[in-house]
């Protein structure tokens, strides 16, 4: 039976583990039911449940306008994934029929959920084949699998500027060393053959796509034209959206004014991050 290895909270927030049985401890979003809410992108506000896998291939610490430094906001998936379980297709498909609900969405995500793409490929078939349930897949846009993405209702694609690139100053800061993906971070994070590939598997098929562009410095728009728009074709101006840089809500109030000048100067959409807003940066809502 195929396997996938998830971050620490799995299957998310839940009240009922994969065997019915009711868990000890409430979800972290503080309600006495499963499910929240997807917090970024065209889908914010939708109920969902949540699957994290565990690792990525990317190693993204950005810097902020202000010269402070902020790093990847699930590092416990992707930075040093050690508190990770390994559970099989079947168990997780048993553990989200336990707490759906009312809830028809799913997203999955990570770390970077398509380095484990064959048992993802069985997942994703499960989940439409027993559940029917829309799926979201969060990527950093750097693989494309077909035999994923035929499963896949929205592309939720995170492609990385060059502000993410984990510089000295940057591992300084965070007392790490350049070692690994950290190494090999700059080279991996743009894909243009990989991001073309989602924008025709959607325009030859009634899948949709974001390109989600986290942004924290002025001229980040420049960058998101010249390293890509310009060299991907027949991508929608409605399918390119804006994010706040930002773990925390002071750092996303810092970034927000400046990205949603961007998002109106470009004709860009503006991604919220209602999540954060709602519950603070906790792992788990």
């Amino acid at each position: 039976m195929e396997k996938l290895v998830l971050a620490s909270e799995g299957v998310f927030p839940v009240v009922k583990d994969m065997h019915g049985n009711t868990i000890k401890d409430q979800p972290q979003t503080g309600l006495l039911m499963p499910g929240t809410i997807q917090g970024e992108g065209k889908l914010a506000g939708v109920p969902s449940l949540f699957i994290r896998l565990s690792s990525c291939n990317l190693r993204c610490i950005w810097q902020m306008n202000d010269g402070s430094f902020c790093r990847c906001d699930t590092t416990y998936a992707s930075f040093h994934p050690d508190k990770t379980q390994e559970i099989e297709v079947d168990n997780i498909i048993d553990w989200l029929k336990h707490n759906l609900g009312a809830i028809r969405h799913v997203v999955i995500t990570g770390g970077e959920p398509l380095l484990q793409k064959k048992p993802l490929a069985s997942l994703c078939k499960k989940i439409k084949e027993e559940l029917n349930l829309h799926i979201t897949l969060e990527s950093n846009g750097t693989l494309f699998d077909e035999t994923v993405a035929q499963w896949v209702d929205l592309f939720s694609i995170s492609p990385k500027l060059s502000n993410s690139v984990p510089s000295a100053e940057k591992l300084a800061h965070y007392n790490l060393k350049e070692s690994g993906p950290f190494k090999f971070h700059g080279e991996r994070r743009l894909n243009l053959n990989a991001l073309q590939a989602y924008i025709d598997l959607c325009n030859r098929s009634d899948k949709e796509l974001q390109l989600k562009f986290v942004i924290g410095k002025t001229d980040d728009y420049k960058e998101v034209k010249t390293d890509f728009l310009n060299k991907l074709n027949d991508y929608k101006n409605n399918d390119i959206l804006l994010m706040p840089l930002g773990a925390t809500q002071e750092e996303i109030a810092k970034s927000a004014p400046l990205v949603l000048e961007m998002a109106i100067a470009n004709g860009w959409r503006y991604s919220p991050r209602v999540h954060i807003d709602l519950f603070g940066s906790k792992q788990g809502v």
